[in-house]
């Protein structure tokens, strides 16, 4: 009997034993359970942000310097009076083409022209008097001294008579250089004193714009480099110049040298006095792979971009190169074929669930890679 109930006892024993470690196995599986359907819920609960994305485009791009400066005529008189006298005639008016050496007005050069004539009749007269005194010379009938002195005062005399003839010839106002007439100082009937302003005369071809570069850029600069000049009163159109000419010396108090920079301009709309945006153009990578910069995400150091992976994104190390016109050049860690974040990416971090937005867009063709290879 006692037997039994110890058979009895050790059997209760025995299961309760083994009933107290099923039931944390038991606990254990129910709770891994559990986390797995939370886990999945919150994954499935995870909202997706919406972006518009795009793809690389292929172009060329540039780098160059910038700067502003005003455009100026590369020559420009003041056009004086060299005698004195009345305005009997205008010949040109503002806005008019002139050459150098055209005649621009007249004075009133009588006076002039008598006082030529006067010293050229005393000219010829002198010289009658020489060409006697050369055959009483040669026969030794006039002394030597007295036949120098003719000579001399004979060519004292054709000098003032080319003096005279210069003098006359002034009475004509003439442009010094070709170019336009900018402005008119004189009108008909105006009595001029010597050096008065009369005309204003300023060639148009070339313009130039003088630069003080940062002497940083010195290396980057050569002649004949191209330049592209904005002029935002002509609506931002671009005009093409050169760099015409750079200084040798360095100016120590600015740190900076001065280009010249010439640009020709057949229609006429470029103006002296106009304010310009220069982009000196110093190094061409064509047709590379570019992105807009602002989908990329600047951190220190890096620059990186979100590219689309099915429903998700993937954030990319990408290796950056030349900027133009709010694109940048890709010079790795972005294929032609790949789609990436353009709107929407500040909200985003590697592996986030996206939902695209906006129209559909097409990626770039087979046929226009293999072209622009």
């Amino acid at each position: 009997m006692n037997s039994r109930h110890a058979w009895l006892a050790l059997l209760m024993g025995l299961l309760l034993i083994a009933g107290c470690g099923e039931k944390p196995a038991e606990e254990d599986v129910a709770g891994t359970m559990a986390e797995a359907d939370g886990e999945d819920k919150e994954e499935d609960d995870e909202p997706a942000i919406p972006v518009e994305i795009a793809y690389a485009t292929r172009g060329d791009v540039y780098a160059s310097y910038t700067g502003t400066a005003p455009i100026e005529a590369f020559q420009d008189a003041t056009v004086i009076a060299k005698v004195g006298g009345e305005v009997r005639e205008i010949l040109a008016e503002e806005g008019d083409t002139v050459v150098a050496g055209q005649v621009l007005a007249r004075l009133d050069g009588e006076r002039l022209r008598f006082e030529q004539m006067q010293t050229e009749a005393n000219l010829r007269k002198l010289e009658r008097d020489y060409e006697r005194n050369v055959d009483l010379n040669e026969r030794g009938l006039i002394s030597e001294g007295d036949f120098e002195k003719l000579r001399y005062d004979m060519e004292a005399l054709r000098a003032a008579n080319d003096l005279a003839k210069l003098q006359l010839s002034y009475a004509d106002i003439r442009s010094p250089i070709n170019g336009v007439i900018s402005e008119r100082f004189i009108k008909i009937g105006n009595t001029l004193q010597i050096d008065a302003p009369t005309f204003q005369v300023t060639s148009l071809e070339p313009l130039v714009s003088y630069l003080h570069v940062p002497e940083r850029e010195y290396r980057n600069i050569r002649d004949d480099q191209p330049v592209a000049m904005y002029v935002d009163a002509l609506e931002g159109d671009v005009f093409e110049g050169i760099v015409a000419r750079i200084s040798p010396i360095v100016d120590a108090a600015t740190g900076t040298f001065k280009i010249t920079v010439e640009v020709t301009d057949e229609t006429r709309r470029l103006k002296p006095g106009m304010f310009a945006r220069l982009a000196i153009i110093y190094d061409i990578h064509a047709d590379v792979l570019q992105v807009p910069r602002s989908a990329l995400i600047n951190e220190v150091g890096t620059s990186s971009i979100f590219v689309v992976d099915g429903e998700k994104v993937q954030k990319r190390v990408v290796e950056t190169g030349y900027s133009v016109e709010g694109n940048i050049e890709i010079v790795s860690g972005l294929e032609e074929q790949e789609q990436f974040v353009v709107v929407g990416q500040a909200a985003l971090k590697d592996g986030s669930k996206i939902v695209v937005i906006g129209d559909e867009i097409e990626a770039p063709s087979t046929a226009a890679n293999g072209n622009a290879d």
